[in-house]
């Protein structure tokens, strides 16, 4: 059987001059020691035509090629001054960076060529815009096979950028075209279902409407993945295409995540990591603000790229396999290296829910109790269930955390369950930490689920990490009370003794920011009336936490 053909939904491009598209001016400017040749026509291989600029060394030779690919436009005077507080000026870069990608000034220096294409669709490019579809990755293989024949070229791509520019990597990688030689993905989803628009089969509802305008700017037409988010509410061919088969990919990979980016890359990045079949493969997990970390870290990338585009002895050789910051709070942790993820050494611990004191303990609760909270009002956050657990000794946990719940709705058959996990310092204050690139406030983790759909899949599921299938809703049927178990997204932290770790759970967003651009959001949820976590004797309700043991 064929693949299932899905109908996509396209709507207008926004108009180019919006986005201060100067229009197609193919031209050759030699300045700052590099030659930009602009509008450069690369041909793909059923014949449409997507314009590039390249950027080489102005000096004779041969040089490795780096490829930035997204749909924010080549011409883009950077953006970073629509995100206060992401650490990054726009006047940190020459007039030749553009958004989420490394400056060519510094790479040419360096013996790099860089290119910035328009994907198919895009600004002045051919054809329609779609959005991380196979026909991008097709297009990204021939861009990277083009660049890997050109006389200038040395015969070695590689692929680099944050967010988009990462998520793009791991759907062309997957492809092996036969130039391509490594990729950096900085920070990017590689499951788009779960992780971007649907967390837990929750719809996200802010940050694609806020992302969405930003890469549909095109003269024809762009895929429109609000609609098809409506149209798709469940995981099926349509997701499934966006996906890449990481499997497939098998060179060399450095893969950068942050603990801070729960509900955008931290899972994907990670995942992408652990799935990968390549045998050169790093990953590194912070926990500060992804843009300014990918600018302050410029030489680490180099030192990859030069081994594997140059053949250039370097550091790479002794990098642990894995490294990560065990935070403490705002901008505070230390980095150490580790040689797997997760950690082979892990003491899965549960810690049992009570809800007659909002306690946690490590032994179960013979007494049956439980909490309620109303969900009728999604601004109303003192509408919560809270437990907290005290820290007696110095305790690191690194890893998945799996809350399981046993619940039920009252007023409704299906329920949208947010959780949050918090560090409770010995002042009892809550300790906060960089989150989502701009802010400063932000949790130690963040888990989703509708209850609805909670069916696993049994084969992807582990003791620590639930994999729900979304391929269908189980609704609740009148005074059920159902077991369900949330995955908590990946973290590090330090707890000192008399610490506290705090879980909430509430019927709507814990964490979000209305009034700025960059959030995440589910304005659209099931809640009605009241739900009830049931703990103790026959309901086992706990947090599974992954502990570190001391050296």
């Amino acid at each position: 059987m064929g693949k299932e053909k899905i109908a996509i939904s396209f709507r207008k491009g926004l108009s180019l001059s919006k986005g201060k598209y100067p229009g197609r001016n193919p031209r050759t400017v030699v300045e700052a020691g590099i030659r930009c040749e602009y509008d450069v026509t690369v041909p793909m291989r059923d014949g449409a035509v997507i314009y590039a600029d390249v950027f080489r060394p102005d000096r004779k030779g041969q040089y490795p090629v780096l490829i930035a690919w997204s749909p924010y436009g080549k011409h883009g005077r950077i953006k970073y001054k629509y995100f206060p507080g992401c650490g990054v000026c726009d006047s940190d870069l020459s007039k030749f960076a553009i958004f989420e990608a490394a400056d060519p000034v510094y790479w040419c220096a360096n013996g790099y060529i860089v290119i910035h294409p328009d994907p198919r669709g895009s600004w002045g490019s051919e054809g329609d815009l779609t959005l991380l579809s196979e026909q991008e990755a097709m297009d990204g293989h021939d861009l990277v096979e083009w660049a890997g024949t050109q006389s200038w070229s040395n015969a070695k791509v590689g692929m680099h950028g944050v967010s988009y520019l990462a998520w793009s990597q791991w759907k062309v990688a997957a492809l092996n075209p036969p130039h391509l030689a490594a990729i950096n993905p900085w920070e990017g989803v590689s499951d788009f279902y779960r992780e971007l628009a649907f967390h837990g089969g929750i719809p996200e509802t802010e940050f694609l409407a806020m992302w969405l305008p930003s890469v549909s700017f095109s003269a024809t037409r762009v895929e429109d993945l609000l609609e098809m988010a409506r149209k798709h509410p469940l995981f099926d061919a349509y997701w499934a295409a966006k996906n890449a088969d990481l499997s497939k990919i098998k060179i060399p990979v450095f893969a950068v995540a942050s603990w801070s980016d729960h509900g955008l890359h931290t899972r994907g990045t990670i995942e992408g990591f652990k799935k990968i079949a390549s045998k050169d493969k790093w990953l590194w997990v912070h926990g500060l603000k992804k843009w300014q970390h990918f600018y302050l870290h410029v030489r680490k990338q180099r030192q990859f790229f030069d081994l594997f585009l140059k053949g250039i002895d370097s550091e790479v050789k002794y990098w642990p396999r894995v490294t990560l910051e065990v935070r403490e709070q705002f901008f505070v942790g230390n980095s150490r290296g580790e040689n797997e993820w997760p950690l082979a050494r892990t003491q899965y611990t549960k810690l049992f829910l009570n809800a007659l004191d909002g306690g946690l303990s490590k032994s179960p609760f013979e007494e049956e109790t439980q909490v309620r909270y109303k969900v009728d009002d999604p601004n109303d956050k003192t509408e919560n269930a809270r437990f907290e657990f005290e820290f007696a000794h110095k305790t690191e946990l690194t890893g998945y955390m799996k809350l399981k719940l046993w619940v039920q709705a009252h007023g409704s058959d299906d329920m949208d369950l947010f959780v949050a996990i918090q560090k409770v310092n010995r002042s009892n204050e809550v300790a906060t930490f960089p989150f989502f690139s701009c802010h400063n406030d932000g949790p130690v983790a963040l888990g989703w689920l509708r209850v609805s759909h909670r069916e696993l899949d049994q084969k992807r599921s582990t003791a620590y990490q639930p994999y729900y299938q979304h391929k269908r809703e189980i609704k609740l049927k009148a005074a059920e009370i159902v077991p369900v178990e949330i995955e908590i997204w990946p973290s590090s932290t330090l707890f000192e003794r008399g610490e506290k770790l705090r879980i909430v759970v509430q019927g709507s967003d814990i964490y979000t920011y209305p009034d700025e651009m960059n959030s995440i959001g589910h304005m659209s949820t099931v809640n009605r009336g009241e739900h009830i976590i049931y703990t103790g004797g026959r309901y086992d309700s706990h947090l599974l936490v992954p502990v570190i043991p001391a050296n």
